[in-house]
C-alpha cells in the first residue's frame, strides 16, 4: 500500500462532504474562526499548519507574556497575508494571567488552541468548554490525577456540543495509522509483548537578565515537574498512546526505576526511566527514556511481537511487519535513500510523521464542519494516568497498580502567582 491508496481510503484524507449548514451554525466552505493560547514554539507550530492545510484562519493570540504575544503576531501576521487573510486584529490580542479567560469569552472565536504548559491544560479546558468554544488541546490532559478527574468532567460537559480533541498527532501518520490497522486486523495474530523506547536530546534553555525565579520557570516549564509532567508525561505520552491504542487498553500496573543522573542544570525533572507496564492478558510493555546533552541523539520506536511475526513502528526509519504477513509502508514518491528525521523540540518532524499534524488538524476541522463533534477526553485521560502510573512507580521504588493510583489522588501545586505578570 502507497501513500496515495491510504489517503484515497482514509477518513483523514481532508475530503470534506458538508452539509449546507451544520448543527454549530457553520456554512460549507465558511472558515473555522482558532484563538491560539499559547504563542511557544509548539503553539506557533500547530497554528501554522491549521491556517496552511485547513480551512481554518488564525484569528485571535493570547499568551502570559508580551513578548511571546508579539512574536506571534508578527508570525501569523505574514502567514495569513501569504495566505490572503486579514492580519490578527490588536483588539485580539490578550495578555496576561486571565488571557484565557478574555480569549475564550471572545464572539470573534470559534475554536481554541490551548499550547499553553501542561499544568496549564486541565484549567484552561474548562474555561473554552464553559464558553461553548471548540477546544484543540496539547497533551498531556493533566499532570496529576486530579487534573485528570476534572478533565473528565470536562468532557462530559463537552459531548456533543463541541469538540474536543487531544494533541496525539503522532495517531494521525499515514504510516503508523496503516501498522497499527494490520495489527487491530491479526497480522500479527495473538499479541505477546512490546519494547518501546523514546531518546532524545535534553530541552533547550531559556535565560533572561531581568527574569524572578518565578519566571525562570514558566518560561523553562519543561525543567519543572509540577508544570511539565516530567519528560515520561510531557513526551514519552506520545510512545505510551501508541501501545495503549496497539493493545486497545491501558496498563493495570507498572514497576519503574530512573533519576536524575546526568543533568545538572535547573528543575527537578528526571533524565531517564525505565518502565514495565503490565496489560490486560498477561501483555508487558519494556518502556525506556532518556533525554539529556546536547549531541543530537534522537531515536524512538514501538515494536509489537506477535505469535505471527513482528511490527514495528519508529518515528524514523522502515514502518514493516517482519514474519508470516510481511509488510513494509512505502511512500509514494520517496528518494530511496532520505535523510533520517531529528529531534524536533517543536513536533515538527519529517520522514514517517511528517504528515501528522496535517491529518489531525484536518479531522479536527472537519468534525467542526460537518458537526460529527469529537470528544477525546477519555483517551487523552487514559494516557495520561498510564504515564502518571509510570512516573509513580519510579518515584515510589516499587509497583503501583492502576487502582492504587486512582485512590492515591496525587495532586501537584504550582506554587506562582500569575498576576505578578498582568
Amino acid at each position: 500500500m502507497d501513500r496515495r491508496e491510504f489517503i484515497g481510503g482514509s477518513a483523514a484524507s481532508g475530503i470534506m462532504i458538508l452539509s449546507s449548514r451544520t448543527a454549530f451554525g457553520y456554512e460549507a466552505n465558511s472558515a473555522v474562526r482558532i484563538g491560539l493560547l499559547g504563542c511557544g514554539s509548539r503553539g506557533t507550530t500547530v497554528a501554522t499548519s491549521f491556517a496552511k492545510n485547513t480551512p481554518a484562519r488564525i484569528v485571535a493570540l493570547a499568551d502570559l507574556f508580551a513578548d511571546q504575544l508579539a512574536a506571534g503576531k508578527a508570525h501569523f501576521d505574514q502567514v495569513n497575508a501569504s495566505l490572503g487573510v486579514p492580519a490578527i486584529d490588536p483588539s485580539l490580542m490578550f495578555r496576561g494571567s486571565h488571557a484565557f479567560e478574555e480569549l475564550a469569552a471572545s464572539k470573534a472565536v470559534d475554536s481554541i488552541q490551548i499550547s499553553t504548559p501542561p499544568w496549564f491544560h486541565v484549567q484552561h479546558l474548562d474555561a473554552v468548554i464553559a464558553a461553548g468554544k471548540h477546544a484543540y488541546c496539547e497533551k498531556p490532559l493533566g499532570v496529576d490525577v486530579a487534573q485528570t478527574r476534572q478533565a473528565l468532567e470536562i468532557g462530559k460537559r463537552a459531548e456533543g456540543r463541541v469538540s474536543l480533541d487531544v494533541g496525539f498527532q503522532v495517531r494521525s501518520a499515514p504510516p503508523i495509522a496503516e501498522v497499527v490497522r494490520r495489527i487491530h486486523a491479526g497480522d500479527l495474530g495473538k499479541l505477546v509483548c512490546i519494547t518501546a523506547h523514546y531518546n532524545a536530546p535534553n530541552a533547550v534553555s531559556r535565560t533572561g537578565a531581568n527574569w524572578s525565579a518565578d519566571e525562570f520557570r514558566l518560561r523553562n516549564w519543561l525543567w519543572d515537574r509540577v508544570l511539565s509532567g516530567d519528560i515520561l508525561v510531557e513526551q514519552n505520552i506520545h510512545v505510551i498512546d501508541l501501545c495503549n491504542w496497539m493493545l486497545g487498553a491501558h496498563p493495570i500496573k507498572a514497576t519503574a526505576t530512573g533519576g536524575r543522573n546526568a543533568i545538572t542544570h535547573q528543575g527537578d525533572t528526571w533524565d531517564n526511566y525505565q518502565v514495565l507496564y503490565s496489560y490486560p492478558g498477561d501483555i508487558h510493555l519494556s518502556f525506556s527514556s532518556t533525554q539529556w546533552g546536547s549531541n543530537g541523539f534522537f531515536d524512538v520506536t514501538e515494536r509489537v511481537f506477535g505469535e505471527k511475526g513482528i511490527a514495528e513502528a519508529p518515528y524514523s526509519g522502515p514502518v514493516r511487519i517482519i514474519g508470516e504477513n510481511a509488510w513494509e509502508w512505502k511512500p509514494e514518491g520517496a528518494p530511496e535513500n532520505a535523510a533520517p528525521a531529528t529531534f524536533a523540540a517543536n513536533g515538527a518532524f519529517t520522514d514517517n510523521l511528517e504528515f501528522a499534524d496535517r491529518e489531525k488538524d484536518k479531522a479536527f476541522i472537519e468534525s467542526i464542519a460537518s458537526g460529527q463533534f469529537h470528544n477525546q477526553a477519555q483517551a487523552g485521560v487514559d494516557t495520561a494516568l498510564s504515564c502518571m502510573l509510570g512516573r509513580m512507580a519510579g518515584q515510589m521504588g516499587r509497583e503501583v497498580t492502576w487502582d492504587e493510583q486512582l485512590q492515591h489522588g496525587e495532586r501537584y501545586t504550582m506554587n506562582i502567582d500569575l498576576g505578578q505578570f498582568d
